[in-house]
């Protein structure tokens, strides 16, 4: 196991792929054989993001991307066949990349999280831990970000004190025990495939 504090004030930030917006880059990974990291050679990514106007999302081929608000309320995602309710935060929703989608905002803006992974490179999941209690981690890199204030997290016996929007990344070759202690945060997993 590898355990590593992200803190929040040493996160990057960076336009929206299509320029509409500025994300938080909080935790990515892209090919070690890419000459350059951009949108080509991204594995995956774990990003915070303002939405503070509707607009269209980015078009991104190839991505499966999953997203879930952690603060404001309101947010509809429509897409040309079908809409995503995001309207309660901490309910994620999964999309493609390739769907247009525009966002609608029926209370104000909202901040959300995404994580994003290349099709056929990374299976992903994202989940709200809130309340207290233990869940087994696979194998894969896992992402805990304290999503409303401070949390209390436990790993393998050894405890974390996060800050409101610090991660701890977790690096597992086998699966482990993750308990919440207090707090609420939010659980990004990633699993290679192949």
């Amino acid at each position: 196991m590898k355990a590593t504090l992200l803190r929040s004030e040493d996160y990057t930030r960076a336009p929206w792929k299509n320029g509409g917006g500025i994300f938080t880059d909080i935790a990515d990974a892209y090919r070690k054989d890419a000459p350059q990291k951009n949108w080509d050679s991204l594995l995956w990514r774990f990003a915070s993001t303002p939405i503070v106007a509707p607009g269209p999302f980015s078009h991104m081929p190839g991505i499966d991307r999953l997203q879930m608000v952690v603060g404001g309320r309101g947010l509809v995602l429509k897409a040309p066949t079908q809409e995503f309710d995001e309207r309660e935060p901490f309910t994620t929703v999964r999309f493609t990349g390739e769907m247009e989608i525009v966002t609608a905002l029926e209370e104000g803006p909202v901040e959300v999280v995404n994580l994003m992974a290349r099709r056929g490179a990374a299976e992903i999941d994202l989940v709200a831990l809130r309340e207290p209690g233990t869940r087994l981690l696979a194998a894969g890199t896992h992402l805990v970000y304290a999503a409303r204030g401070d949390c209390r997290i436990r790993l393998d016996g050894e405890e974390f004190l996060l800050s409101h929007a610090d991660t701890l990344k977790v690096e597992l070759a086998a699966a482990s025990q993750l308990a919440l202690m207090s707090g609420l945060a939010v659980l990004g997993s990633i699993r290679p495939v192949g």
